[in-house]
């Protein structure tokens, strides 16, 4: 038989659900805001078209020497020689770090060179260290890109230079975004940088991202400008332990990229809040079991369960518990038995499996007959001697 029940008064989780009401627009030809909390969306504009990402592309550089350092196979401290063919080639293409033929930097300066100065030519450097040259560099940027669920990215060199066929979409971008911080979130601390000299070259010294030091809480990431592409940001702030994610192409300037970001970044914090709703291994509900030594098997959820919602998804919403029963025991923890079903005004269905939270054991011998009695004179598949099922 199925069982449902409704949760009244309950806040909802959706671990991976899209908000899909568009309750404003923007002049940003691509653009997405997301809560890292809950991987919610809860704004979007063409998100999944790909575009030329310019200087943001420099973000995919980045996770290829974090992810390199977390597993040992490089260091901040490592020291690179600066080839004399590469400076010739990227000497003052684009924005540049300023670096000189057999310069000796380390890793740690090459990755605040690209994510502070956006330098061209430390991009580069760091790919031909790390892969031997810049094209099988690239390669592995697009094979690691599928890996963490970037579908719609292509990289052919490691600083975004225009390319035909190089490009990346803004979900991309925001997906990246959230392993950068959460994946490394040490090394995460190299975006708060405002200010890096490389020798005396102060022309080039100042973090371009422009909410750094003006929005509460941003923490970073990169910005990006050419003609086709436009002014672009992909920028990160948290407030109250919460983590927003926000990518922008397409913008007509660098003031109107600023106030932009600042306007949608305000949108999420003040229209959207989390709430939590289980911990991992919380009952959510009993389910009946039929001829168990237990008479019920707590439902429970696997992982922390919590949703960003607005004010008036939140007093509109529904949870509900789906699940047949009785369950025939015996049961092993971890055992999926049902499903809990979220729903809300503007927002697609969200259903999250519930598992059994305890052990049963099954009745043997002239129990049986007496729990199957029970079960149709009583309504419970337990005897009356019973023990309650004890979690493992």
């Amino acid at each position: 038989m199925l069982k449902t029940s409704a949760i009244a008064g309950l806040l909802a989780v959706a671990l991976t659900a899209n908000a899909t009401a568009q309750e404003m627009d923007s002049p940003a030809r691509e653009a997405i805001l997301l809560d890292a909390s809950t991987n919610t969306v809860l704004f979007e504009k063409n998100a999944d078209e790909p575009f030329p990402p310019a200087s943001m592309s420099k973000l995919m550089t980045v996770y290829m020497a974090f992810d390199a350092i977390k597993r040992g196979k490089l260091s901040l401290e490592d020291q690179v020689t600066v080839s004399p063919d590469t400076w010739r080639k990227w000497n003052n293409q684009g924005s540049t770090m300023f670096l000189s033929p057999n310069d000796v930097v380390t890793i740690k300066d090459l990755l605040l060179g690209i994510i502070v100065l956006s330098g061209n030519d430390a991009c580069v450097v760091l790919a031909e260290y790390m892969a031997g040259s810049h094209d099988t560099f690239a390669e592995w940027m697009n094979t690691k890109a599928q890996e963490i669920g970037m579908t719609n990215s292509y990289f052919l060199n490691a600083n975004g230079w225009p390319a035909e066929g190089h490009e990346m979409s803004a979900r991309d971008l925001a997906t990246l975004s959230y392993h950068l911080a959460t994946d490394f979130p040490e090394l995460y601390e190299l975006f708060k940088v405002r200010e890096y000299l490389y020798k005396d070259y102060k022309s080039n010294r100042f973090n371009r991202n422009p909410l750094l030091g003006r929005f509460p809480g941003a923490d970073g990431l990169k910005t990006g400008h050419t003609e086709e592409s436009g002014y672009g940001l992909t920028a990160s702030a948290v407030q109250k332990g919460r983590r927003l994610i926000l990518v922008v192409g397409g913008l007509s300037s660098m003031a109107e990229r600023a106030r932009e970001s600042e306007r949608l970044l305000q949108y999420g914090f003040r229209n959207f809040g989390y709430y939590p709703l289980f911990k991992a291994g919380e009952a959510v509900d009993n389910a009946d079991v039929w001829l168990g030594q237990a008479g019920t098997v707590p439902l429970v959820v696997e992982n922390d369960l919590g949703i960003t919602l607005s004010r008036g998804q939140r007093s509109k919403m529904q949870v509900t518990v789906n699940y047949m029963g009785p369950v025939k025991a015996p049961i092993t923890k971890g055992q999926e038995l049902g499903s809990l079903t979220i729903s809300a005004p503007d927002r697609k269905d969200v259903t999250v499996p519930l598992v059994a939270g305890a052990s049963v054991e099954e009745i043997s011998g002239f129990g049986r007959l007496g729990a199957a009695l029970s079960y149709f004179i009583f309504g419970s598949s337990a005897p009356a001697e019973a023990q309650p099922a004890t979690a493992e």
